[in-house]
């Protein structure tokens, strides 16, 4: 009898052990069923922002570790998800939604939203997990481009975002991945600080804030851009200025892409700085598009075509296009380059609306997903691209 009983546990133990294994690989194979059918951006817009609203409230956990098998050891271990990754995929949701909402009064949206927020922040506008790391800054940043919101309500969050980055700053005067890899300086930090430090700078005339948004893209331009490329290694050494991890990590250009397009639009026309950072969008601009391939898309790793498609690469890279179309020098390279990247990504999504083949996250310095799935910060960056502007113009080269 007791035999039984145990070979009946193990064999349920091994069952539900499968079924956590075949489901997600099965959902996915039925999910990318006619896959790529939109031909009508406006129908791919409401598509994607339908399904990005609703991921803001049930985001998709973004697993750690590339294990499609035994997933079951990493739940209970602990290693399937972890709270930072979600903040910057729930920031670009808001982001995208911040988005639409400029042009689009959509009442449901907007108390979906503020359901969102009363999940972070206390009666008095303070967050109710205080932000350990850097990357809450981009949330931050999200919370203050909701424009059907009062961003002072905030304002003791935003100050305490202020306070976690200050606790960041290394000896170099710049800001540090985390506090305990003192001697590293990360891509992905200028995604994550630069846009929040400008706004909240000009905002509340801090000064010290722009100044040290500046210096952090600018301290990465001399010491992490390949040179004669200008593309960021996904990190440097402080103190020996040694290049780390790859030259052309797709999302490592796409976390500067967004630091320094996003700082440049919330600086004044009339700043300072305004120019200098003008310059740095015009130089990267010309150095990403010549790595975009001929289907619109960027890869993960940019440099090599023969490397997969990255749908986070490219819809951070064809949100900074767009933007940088602005700037008459450049105008029309960077519209028509955002808009082959839009084209691919439509290609790329689901019939559900969610864009696919994005890839995972980064396990270290030089260590890489190899799974490309769904990923809600994408999702949220092709929502931000497409209504940014209602309706791209093609440009011909």
């Amino acid at each position: 009898m007791i035999i039984q009983l145990v070979g009946i546990v193990l064999i349920s133990i091994i069952a539900i052990t499968v079924i956590i294994d075949i489901v997600p690989l099965f959902r996915d194979w039925l999910s990318r069923i006619h896959i790529g059918r939109y031909e009508d951006k406006q129908i791919w817009n409401k598509s994607i922002t339908k399904v990005g609203l609703k991921w803001l409230h049930t985001t998709p956990k973004i697993k750690v570790t590339d294990h499609t098998r035994l997933v079951v050891i990493d739940m209970l271990k602990g290693n399937y998800t972890k709270t930072a990754i979600q903040h910057w995929q729930e920031a670009a949701l808001l982001l995208g939604m911040s988005e639409y909402l400029v042009k689009n009064d959509d009442k449901e949206a907007k108390k979906a939203l503020m359901r969102f927020l009363n999940l972070k922040f206390d009666s008095k506008g303070q967050w109710l997990e205080t932000p350990k790391h850097v990357d809450t800054a981009i949330l931050a940043y999200a919370v203050m481009k909701l424009g059907f919101i009062e961003t002072d309500r905030y304002k003791l969050a935003l100050d305490a975002t202020w306070d976690m980055i200050k606790d960041h700053i290394g000896h170099d005067g710049t800001v540090q991945y985390r506090t305990f890899m003192k001697g590293y300086r990360y891509v992905d930090t200028i995604g994550f600080v630069c846009p929040f430090l400008v706004a909240y700078g000009i905002r509340y005339k801090k000064d010290e804030c722009v100044d040290l948004a500046l210096k952090q893209i600018k301290a990465y331009e001399e010491r992490g851009m390949l040179e004669g490329h200008h593309i960021p290694s996904h990190a440097y050494e402080v103190d020996d200025k040694l290049p780390l991890g790859l030259f052309g990590w797709g999302r490592g250009l796409g976390w500067y892409a967004i630091g320094l397009i996003d700082a440049w639009n919330e600086l004044p026309s009339d700043h300072t700085y305004k120019a200098i950072l003008e310059e740095s969008v015009k130089r990267f601009a010309k150095a990403a598009i010549v790595f975009q391939q001929a289907n619109g898309n960027w890869n993960w790793t940019v440099t090599r075509g023969e490397c997969r498609p990255d749908s986070s690469t490219t819809a951070t890279l064809g949100w900074f296009m767009l933007n940088a179309s602005k700037i008459e020098e450049i105008a029309d390279m960077c519209l028509d380059s955002a808009n082959q990247a839009s084209n691919y990504l439509m290609k790329v999504t689901r019939r559900n609306g969610a864009v696919d083949f994005s890839q995972g996250d980064t396990k270290d310095i030089g260590v890489y997903s190899m799974l490309f799935n769904i990923l809600p910060f994408t999702q949220g960056f092709c929502i931000r691209m497409m209504n940014f502007n209602h309706g791209f113009k093609v440009v011909k080269r």
